[in-house]
């Protein structure tokens, strides 16, 4: 099997910029979603926590079988005339662009349960058609360590400009509109709106493709048609965890980011029920934080490039937990919202969080380069479709779980005070729930390997084997790329069941 030799096209500035922009959308809407639909649904609109948990719920359900085709039909999609003409991943970018109004139309108060789950679920898919091809691009772009470095860190900046931004709007429209405005969060929504329109535009004009043969697609010798297609998807998509990297991979992803879900979805309401703080308060503490998150994330890129990514992440973690602690410390002596000592606690948290969100995505970049020494395939939009579908899941999961729990401890939507029992349910989550998954994230972080000069290695293998050379490798490079793949290197380059073989 050959992948073909990428095109060495420059990587400037104006692509960088292009690349990073589309974490606005990225980034942005989660931020926005995460930090205050609980608060919308259940103040706001009349919804309980319980419905606005089931919303959440049946998304994950229709997304389960929506990212994973939009991921293995951009593989396979360079085949078709369409493909050719726009690009396998960037056709669909092109076409979410007119539907990502939807977003706005999520934000509408007063309306039923029936349509915010049916905004929700709209937009839910039209933010997979662009999210899975975009995640796919940096490793289309280049195959350089430091490049898709760099790529990273333009996106993690960028979604940590869109993260400020969902932090601070809707303060400065309340204060435009008044406290108990609803209409709020629906300005927010058309605001968000036109910058995901212009920067989806942006990545599509300023992006590329590497040139591959016929062969080097996933399935171009494939026989059959969709009924075999679709029934080599889920099979092809869960091969992916077979390859050792991306299963470790994800655990430090998910202890990252599942965390942050948890403390998003608890943190207005802690700051409001538990700190005698208002919305406004919030949102000026959210956006604060999110301040401190990008110069995180500008450390994190240094510190990353310079030393083991698994141990800035456990870096990352422990500062994050100590701001965790801090805040509830506030709590439990009795501190409220308008306390200077809470900035202590924002600012651990938000170095903590910036670097978390940079780290996973830097190494995500290079699995499909552990995959293609594993499966002598490109399978990137396999890799992405797993990784949306993973964090809208898990983020859906951590926002609904923490509205059944409050739901379930006392809390009463609407009402301006809660009870001492649903306060204590709020803090418990934010404390138990935040530190007890980041521990799980440090745990994994310990088994992960991959930087500079292992990739460095890995890929003089991908070089080599693609070169047609069989000889015995190199002991270190051996025992590197078996880490990596977690596979023996006789069963490597398609040696083994992990590719899909469709007859």
């Amino acid at each position: 099997m050959s992948s073909g030799t990428p095109a060495k096209r420059p990587v400037r500035l104006i692509n960088y910029l292009a690349y990073g922009s589309n974490d606005v959308l990225g980034a942005g809407s989660m931020a926005v979603i995460s930090g205050w639909v609980l608060i919308f649904y259940t103040q706001f609109c009349g919804l309980s926590a319980g419905q606005a948990a089931l919303i959440f719920a049946v998304a994950r359900i229709l997304d389960a079988i929506a990212s994973p085709v939009i991921g293995y039909v951009s593989d396979h999609f360079g085949t078709t005339a369409l493909g050719r003409r726009f690009g396998r991943r960037r056709f669909f970018i092109l076409a979410a662009i007119p539907l990502l109004p939807s977003f706005a139309l999520m934000w509408l108060p007063g309306m039923t349960f029936w349509y915010y789950l049916v905004s929700y679920v709209g937009f839910e898919l039209v933010y997979a058609m662009v999210i899975i091809p975009y995640e796919t691009l940096a490793a289309e772009m280049s195959t350089d360590y430091k490049t898709k470095a760099k790529f990273a860190g333009f996106r993690i900046l960028f979604g940590q400009t869109a993260a400020i931004l969902a932090g601070f709007l809707p303060l400065w429209l309340i204060n435009y509109l008044g406290r108990d405005s609803a209409t709020t969060f629906f300005y927010m929504g058309i605001i968000f709106a036109v910058l995901f329109m212009a920067t989806a535009a942006f990545l599509y004009r300023f992006s590329w493709e590497r040139p591959l043969p016929a062969d080097a697609l996933p399935g171009a010798r494939r026989e059959g048609g969709v009924g075999s297609a679709f029934r080599a998807l889920y099979r092809n998509l869960f091969s992916t965890m077979r390859i050792r990297a991306f299963r470790l991979h994800l655990g430090m992803y998910l202890g990252g980011y599942i965390s942050q879900d948890i403390f998003n979805a608890a943190f207005t309401f802690f700051v409001i029920f538990a700190l005698a703080g208002t919305t406004a308060m919030a949102s000026g503490l959210l956006g604060t934080m999110y301040i401190v998150q990008f110069v995180a994330v500008v450390i994190a890129i240094n510190l990353a490039l310079r030393a083991s990514p698994a141990f800035a992440y456990r870096l990352a973690a422990v500062t994050f937990g100590a701001g965790v602690i801090v805040l509830l410390s506030l709590w439990a002596g009795g501190t409220t919202a308008t306390s200077p000592l809470i900035y202590l606690a924002i600012g651990l948290a938000g170095l903590g969080r910036g670097a978390l969100n940079y780290i996973p995505w830097a190494t995500y970049n290079y699995m499909a380069d552990v995959d293609e020494i594993v499966t002598g395939q490109r399978r990137e939009g396999s890799f992405a479709g797993v990784m949306t579908f993973v964090r809208k899941a898990t983020q859906a999961a951590a926002v609904a779980g923490v509205g059944l729990i409050i739901q379930a401890g006392g809390f009463v939507s609407g009402a301006q005070t809660q009870t001492p029992e649903a306060v204590r349910t709020i803090a418990t989550l934010l404390g138990v729930g935040t530190l007890g998954v980041l521990a799980c994230g440090i745990l994994v972080s310990w088994r992960f390997r991959l930087d500079p000069r292992t990739h460095g290695i890995l890929m003089e293998e991908i070089e080599r084997l693609r070169s047609g050379d069989r000889s015995a490798p190199d002991p270190e490079h051996k025992a590197v790329v078996e880490d990596l793949s977690g596979w023996p290197h006789d069963r490597l380059w398609g040696n083994n069941p992990v590719g899909e073989k469709l007859a």
